[in-house]
């Protein structure tokens, strides 16, 4: 029986990657968790979006927390919508360098896994 392999985090949009048959060669080298994140360019509003969460966190009182559609409103105000999930995916590398924390109903949930409204708080 072999050891079991850890869960890795895509580096494009944040979310968790488990080990598949087919990486059996490759374990060591997979950095995406599927095509359409190796082929994504990354944009330099992504470094931005980063840096625009934890300026509006650093920015409120400590126990305050942000919607990710307020950076996605401030940063895109005319199609906001089609970048939120930009925004998301950020606030998941940001979590998963421990900067921040993402809560669901005022509680830490694993960023990697999130789904539905969140609010995001520094760590």
């Amino acid at each position: 029986m072999s050891a079991p392999h850890e869960t890795k985090l895509c580096a494009h949009c944040g979310r968790a990657m488990t080990y598949r048959k087919r990486w059996e060669r490759c374990w060591d080298e997979v950095r995406y968790c599927g095509e359409r994140c190796r082929r994504a360019v990354r944009h330099a509003h992504h470094g931005a979006l980063e840096q625009a969460i934890l300026e509006r966190l650093r920015a409120l009182p400590r126990a305050s927390s942000i919607c990710p559609s307020e950076i996605a409103r401030q940063q895109f105000p005319a199609s906001w919508r089609e970048h939120l999930e930009d925004v998301r995916s950020a606030a998941r590398r940001l979590a998963a360098e421990g900067r921040i924390v993402v809560l669901q109903k005022g509680r830490a949930i694993d960023a990697a896994a999130m789904r539905g409204p969140v609010r995001l708080a520094l760590r």
